[in-house]
């Protein structure tokens, strides 16, 4: 008798933001509850159910962009991060952004120029991740943490819950800046089942800090077909440099091994749904170039080519290969989103007075981290961002009657919301055994 496996996935992310503020040049708040009159972003109305798919698209276009920026500065190691993390984050820095800050962020995010439909939207996407489902675990979690002495605009704190279900909580960043740290190191913990620890460092809370923004995303599921760990055997995989190492290659071949499948003339692509009761779930979609050339299968990132290969697939059986795989990844994106056209928040002409009435904040750095575990009993996964702002397809026919889809040399995935599209984590395997 076939043995089974649990198959758990954890899919964690967490965004935190520092917002610090250096008091050298403020100028007087404005009226409690009165925002800017420099109004940006727009806030006019939107149609109907086009607030969410402008949510998702504008997501999956920032995967895809911020892919290609990371990539351009490693081209041979692991990638892993969480689009939807730092989107959510990012969204609601973008609500207290003004004039060319905000333009700069809503330019590289992709976020909707209509604001409202971009609320709407992520008041909508936030439900329906938060949204109970026998079948897997998924939520996701933000929280404003401000500095209780620091008077932040009562419309901005009310549009964070209200749109993002950020609740604000006062804490003394001035006079207890680690005890501080650890209160929101223990809610990031607590969100991510304990897979982030010591999000931020000792020293990056100072009595300087005025609003730390965090978001967590959390995923447990199994897969709807388990792998056999009897089944997994050494196996040799391809580098980058055409060297090849030993893996540990997980198996399904067998008849019941049935998955939704497509295939160009440059990749093939393969779709692992997971169980799901209520609604179509989520699944880890892996693009496999033919050949040991990652870059045959960036273009298949991008929204609409991606959607074009899910709509030619056909649920077939295929013999299936796939690495047990390790990465854990650290990224300092304040370099990388300034490249990618929004310098100015990272600057001192950074506009942040919707936050506060004045313009003394300014981002100066934001980490992402993440990690994830694949294996024939489950997945973990963990992925933590801090923003610290201070003052100033054509599908090819005539396959092999049964498709061999073996990744024994780099490939890309993503993990999306089936329903919605939304791709939670996008990553690069260059080496399995975690380099």
């Amino acid at each position: 008798m076939k043995r089974g496996f649990l198959y758990c996935l954890i899919l964690i992310s967490s965004l935190v933001l520092l917002l610090l503020a250096a008091g050298c040049t403020s100028t007087p708040s404005a009226p409690a509850g009165q925002e800017s009159k420099n109004v940006s972003p727009s806030e006019t109305s939107s149609p109907a159910g086009s607030s969410a798919a402008s949510v998702v698209d504008a997501n999956n276009l920032f995967s895809a962009s911020l892919y290609r920026e990371l990539a351009a500065g490693d081209a041979t190691g692991n990638i892993f991060f969480s689009p939807f993390s730092i989107s959510s984050a990012f969204a609601i820095t973008y609500e207290g952004a003004r004039g060319t800050t905000a333009d700069q962020i809503r330019s590289v995010f992709y976020f909707p120029a209509n604001q409202i439909a971009m609320r709407e939207g992520y008041a909508a996407e936030n439900g329906a991740i938060n949204a109970k489902n026998a079948g897997y675990t998924l939520s996701t979690a933000n929280a404003l943490w401000a500095e209780k002495t620091y008077v932040f605009l009562p419309a901005y704190t009310a549009t964070a819950e209200q749109y993002y279900g950020a609740n604000t909580t006062n804490l003394d960043f001035v006079n207890q800046p680690e005890a501080s740290r650890q209160t929101i190191n223990t809610w990031v913990a607590d969100q991510t089942n304990n897979k982030i620890l010591d999000l931020l460092p000792a020293g990056s809370i100072t009595a300087m800090t005025r609003l730390v923004i965090t978001n967590a995303v959390y995923f447990k599921g199994t897969w709807e077909k388990q792998f056999d760990a009897g089944q997994t055997a050494d196996a040799p995989f391809t580098t980058p440099d055409g060297s090849n190492i030993t893996v540990k290659m997980m198996q399904q071949t067998g008849d019941g091994a049935t998955f939704p499948y497509a295939a160009t003339r440059d990749i093939q692509m393969l779709s692992l749904p997971y169980t799901a009761k209520d609604n179509n779930g989520l699944s880890m979609v892996i693009l496999l170039p033919r050949h040991n050339d990652i870059s045959a299968a960036v273009p298949y990132l991008d929204p609409a080519n991606l959607s074009a290969l899910e709509q030619n697939a056909s649920t077939r059986q295929v013999k299936v290969y796939i690495p047990k795989f390790k990465i854990e990844a650290q990224y300092s994106l304040a370099g990388t989103l300034s490249s990618m056209g929004m310098p100015t928040a990272f600057s001192d002409s950074a506009d942040f007075s919707g936050m506060d009435g004045k313009k003394d904040l300014f981002i100066s750095d934001a980490v992402h981290k993440a990690c994830i575990e694949v294996n024939e009993e489950g997945t973990e996964a963990a992925a933590a961002t801090g923003v610290v702002l201070a003052t100033k397809a054509v599908v090819v026919g005539n396959e092999e009657p049964v498709p061999v889809f073996k990744a024994d040399h780099p490939f890309l995935f993503v993990i999306q919301d089936n329903d919605t599209g939304t791709v939670l984590f996008t990553g690069r395997i260059t080496n399995p055994n975690g380099s």
